[in-house]
């Protein structure tokens, strides 16, 4: 559905140093530097696949994201998405993507949402029928009936959210692509959009890209994730083969009633030590003979077994050229 070949985009920047004498010279003269912020991605992505596109903050991740909804044109490479090339534009390719970014609104501010959603239905052409069937259907996943008729601006901003994926989907795109979707909701709010993503991918096999800061977001929604970092694809493959390339330990995290005074380090290295729990790493394929001898030992209240939190994983790749 997606392929990008040997993708990259570069920006010609104005620079200049502070200060009133700078500014009155750049009227007659300016520097420029040259930001490179794609550099030679290739990817693909099947129809129906949720795939995760992670990386810090001016990574590229956005950048990519518009140059595959056509928003951005590429300096060079290749980029078809479901055939069409995206700068090109072409009112087909329009009516089967969808982009939702989350720090930025397609509603119309001063009118409820029901109003925005018909001026959607007239800008793809949408028929009476499928567009009353669709909007039922969202209504009733997003659980949008008490907002339908409420300015926008008076609607909270998880309730904006909930319309503006109703919005980007009246057309049922068979391509999503979803930037911070969740971005400043409520733990609430975001598993509401995160069941509702998943629901609506299962029911129409939609192939959705998402970009997210949240990683529970990405642990909810994708098997497989492509890591991006200084422009560069560090990692594309299962999210299960990077934790366990990346962090291959677990942690044991111990309760006692007192936690004994000794030295921990011969069960593992110490995470942390709190008041009545020890936090350990132990190697992957140590943990459960490690978690035996604790239990045969001492007297344990409670210990559990877990691969180490997916932000520490991700963190480790950023820091990684390759992963």
């Amino acid at each position: 559905m997606i392929r990008v070949s040997h993708l990259h985009k570069s920006f010609r920047v104005h620079r200049r140093e502070a200060g009133w004498l700078e500014a009155a010279r750049s009227l007659w003269r300016r520097d420029y530097r040259v930001i490179e912020a794609v550099k030679d991605v290739s990817f693909t992505i099947e129809k129906g696949e949720i795939v995760g596109f992670l990386g810090p903050n001016g990574a590229g991740k956005t950048t990519t994201m518009k140059m595959l909804a056509g928003l951005l044109h590429p300096t060079s490479g290749e980029i078809t998405v479901g055939g069409f090339v995206p700068f090109e534009q072409k009112p087909e390719f329009k009516k089967m993507m969808s982009l939702v970014m989350g720090q930025k609104s397609q509603l119309i501010w001063d009118i409820p949402p029901m109003e925005t959603f018909l001026v959607n239905k007239a800008i793809y052409d949408i028929d009476d029928r499928a567009f009353r069937q669709t909007l039922e259907e969202l209504t009733e996943l997003l659980d949008l009936a008490p907002l339908l008729d409420k300015p926008t601006r008076s609607l909270s901003l998880g309730q904006r959210m909930r319309c503006e994926l109703a919005a980007a989907l009246l057309h049922r795109p068979q391509v999503l692509f979803l930037d911070e979707p969740t971005i400043g909701l409520d733990v609430h709010t975001q598993e509401n959009v995160r069941r509702f993503i998943v629901d609506y991918n299962r029911e129409h096999e939609t192939t959705i890209l998402l970009t997210s800061h949240y990683m529970g977001d990405v642990a909810a929604l994708c098997d497989r994730v492509m890591i991006i970092n200084y422009g560069r694809l560090i990692y594309d493959g299962e999210l299960s083969v990077l934790t366990e390339k990346l962090a291959p330990y677990k942690r044991l995290e111990v309760r006692f009633s007192r936690v004994p005074d000794m030295d921990w380090g011969e069960y593992g290295e110490v995470a942390e030590i709190e008041e009545g729990t020890v936090v350990l790493r132990v190697a992957r394929e140590k943990a459960a003979g490690t978690a035996a001898r604790l239990l045969e030992r001492f007297d344990v209240r409670d210990i559990n077994i877990e691969d180490p939190p997916l932000e520490e994983v991700i963190t480790r790749a950023f820091q990684e050229e390759r992963v």
